[in-house]
């Protein structure tokens, strides 16, 4: 009689996941950063016929109440996907989560990882446009960014936007578990500029072949960044991305350059490469 269950079991997996189609462990995670451009990212990969992603952000190795539901739960929020196919899922909380590259590297010491960054000074300034926007919605009371920022004057480190820029402190923590050429960097910088030379790259480390083509990219000039045509049908990004920030005095904007250029150096230092940071000519729009 067990026999005949686990034979009718069987006919029930083949009936409802034909052409070997199931839920699989993710071989690819987006690991941050939050504000980075994690959304415009999977989106993009999506576009390729080999890729399949998790609809919403997992906080299976960062939130313990997930975490403690253990890997059946985690595959079961995890798509359908044929043999062959890449599953992608993004959360990007954790990155700077210090005890996730441990459980990471426990489920799957090969799993490929992308991490995309942008400006240090941009990512705080767009993290704090998100909370100013939810508050605002919410009619709750918000504090100007000044006040958030400073400290009798100096940088405040309790803000957890500006720790979350300090980018070289948590990739040292994932490169204990993780070598370098497991993690690959997306410019999110460029990505918003020019998407396509930025994909061609996530293509390439994740062994896929070459299938996203610049034509599944134009710019939107109403909404003032690259929306997506796949098949002939055009989707933008929501209206949350991409929102104006609050404007931003010469003066702050200027110590928030100057803090970060030590975090930055040694950041290029860690993965020996550089980015364009740390030019105050690229953000004029924050400037009184």
């Amino acid at each position: 009689s067990r026999n005949l269950l686990l034979l009718l079991l069987l006919l029930l997996l083949l009936l409802l996941c034909p052409n070997g189609t199931r839920q699989r462990l993710p071989q690819t995670i987006i690991i941050g950063v939050r504000k980075g451009g994690t959304r415009a990212l999977i989106e993009m990969l999506s576009l390729h016929g080999d890729v399949v992603a998790a609809r919403n952000e997992v906080h299976f190795f960062d939130w313990e109440s997930n975490f403690e539901r253990g890997l059946s739960w985690y595959v079961s929020q995890m798509p359908l996907s044929l043999p062959g196919q890449l599953t992608v899922e993004k959360t990007p909380a954790y990155f700077t989560c210090s005890q996730v590259p441990q459980r990471l590297h426990r489920m799957d010491p090969n799993v490929k990882l992308l991490l995309i960054l942008r400006d240090p000074t941009e990512r705080v300034l767009s993290d704090y446009t998100q909370v100013f926007y939810n508050r605002l919605q919410k009619h709750k009371q918000y504090h100007p960014i000044e006040s958030v920022l400073l400290k009798d004057g100096e940088m405040n480190l309790d803000y957890k936007a500006l720790n979350r820029s300090l980018y070289y402190l948590h990739m040292q923590n994932w490169l204990q578990y993780f070598p370098l050429g497991h993690i690959h960097i997306v410019d999110g910088d460029r990505l918003i500029e020019d998407p396509f030379p930025e994909m061609k790259k996530v293509e390439k480390f994740l062994g896929l072949s070459p299938q996203i083509n610049a034509s599944n990219f134009y710019f939107n000039k109403t909404k003032g960044f690259y929306c997506l045509r796949d098949h002939g049908r055009e989707r933008c990004l929501h209206s949350s991305k991409g929102r104006a920030h609050p404007e931003v005095s010469r003066p702050l904007l200027d110590q928030l350059y100057s803090f970060f250029h030590e975090p930055n150096r040694k950041f290029f230092q860690l993965v020996g490469r550089t980015f364009n940071w740390n030019d105050t000519t690229r953000f004029q729009k924050y400037h009184q």
